[in-house]
């Protein structure tokens, strides 16, 4: 058993013997363990040390996920849910300090959670798991809409489309390594300013009052959910992300790398392709929960989120390209500007299936409110 590990461990309240420390998983960002114990009343705990690169404010990350996490517990035991234990995440506070759930060793930032046996993650997206991530985020959503303990942004402008398209203009103008010029950049510079302005609607709808920021996820990947050993979802992991932002982000980005026939970087253009069977098992099951809380306007614009990821996406891929591929890892010189195409390509599938999209969220919502409760989605944004 590594040392090291296992005097952060010490630090923590735990109960039980620890006899084991091992990798856990296989995740990009933060480096995981799991910590065996030796008693069988007792629990396993999963140890992590939190990326302060991707997230510089760790003290924020874990008062957001504390807020979170209490919040979700609350409402289990008022909804008199079983298994509370394993549907909702919780996090180990300090010996020395019960008011911290982290602690520094040499620089780093770790955390220590209580392991959530007899689960799986998914990795493989289906209508079926589609569904239940609909459910689950839109669930997610649903019980955390009432928060009242603010947030913080723990990456600043993530999801900020005004920002994403400040950021590709700069580098336009600096043109770093040369590459403004070449005409395909050039093309694709043309269609994005196109889009602009259409793209940028949710930072106007917010800042005139007509758009809230909820509490989001801001990370809806398939495998950021937990399954029992029935198949349904427990709870939803990986809360690093969690912050104010438009519902946009949750419902936007899981179609965007759902519904994409393809990987994001594949390089054949015409196998590109906009999943329908994905985005109305996805979108059902959202609509089934968070529909308590969303207002019409968010309803109305859930094509417009659609549609906004990829843009966004490619915006952000064709910015690295034009700086010189130094955000994402590149197999090959032209690997950034493949992934661009790609997300350009998926806006260009979802633009056509725009009035599909539209048809189906205005029936299923006639379908769960009656005619009465319908709000047209004569939606702002119209794909050209």
């Amino acid at each position: 058993m590594n040392p090291e590990l296992n005097n952060i461990v010490s630090r923590f309240d735990v109960s039980g013997t620890v006899t084991d420390i091992t990798p856990l998983g296989a995740g990009l960002i933060n480096d995981t363990y799991l910590v065996k114990t030796s008693e069988a009343d007792q629990p396993d705990y999963v140890l992590q040390r939190i990326n302060h690169h991707v997230f510089p404010d760790v003290d924020m990350v874990m008062r957001n996920i504390a807020a979170v996490t209490g919040h979700i517990r609350h409402k289990l035991e008022e909804q008199g849910a079983d298994d509370i234990d394993r549907r909702v995440l919780t996090f180990i506070r300090l010996k020395e300090d019960p008011q911290r759930l982290y602690t520094e060793v040499d620089g780093n930032y770790w955390r220590l959670m209580i392991f959530i046996p007899r689960t799986v993650t998914k990795q493989t997206v289906d209508p079926e798991s589609s569904r239940a991530a609909g459910l689950a985020f839109g669930n997610f959503q649903a019980m955390l809409a009432d928060l009242a303990v603010p947030l913080g942004e723990t990456i600043k402008d993530f999801h900020n489309m005004e920002f994403r398209l400040s950021q590709l203009r700069e580098v336009v103008k600096a043109d770093p390594v040369g590459r403004v010029a070449e005409p395909e950049v050039q093309a694709m510079l043309r269609e994005i300013e196109r889009r602009a302005v259409d793209m940028c609607k949710a930072e106007r709808m917010g800042r005139e009052d007509i758009l809230p920021k909820r509490v989001c996820h801001c990370d809806t990947k398939v495998n950021n959910m937990l399954f029992d050993e029935h198949d349904q979802v427990l709870c939803v992991i990986d809360l690093d992300t969690v912050m104010p932002n438009f519902i946009f982000s949750d419902y936007g980005d899981f179609l965007r790398t759902g519904a994409n026939a393809v990987a994001e970087d594949c390089p054949d253009m015409e196998r590109v392709a906009f999943r329908m069977d994905i985005f109305r098992a996805f979108t059902e099951g959202y609509l089934q929960s968070a529909g308590s809380f969303l207002l019409p306007v968010e309803v109305e614009n859930l094509p417009y989120a659609t549609a906004l990821f990829p843009y966004m996406q490619c915006v952000r891929f064709l910015w690295d390209y034009l700086s010189g591929d130094k955000y994402w890892k590149c197999q090959y010189p032209t690997h950034n500007f493949v992934r661009a195409n790609n997300q350009f390509h998926l806006l260009l599938s979802i633009e056509q299936h725009y009035a599909e999209m539209q048809a189906f969220i205005d029936q299923f919502m006639r379908n769960v409110k009656g005619d009465d409760a319908h709000h047209p989605t004569g939606a702002q944004w119209v794909a050209k």
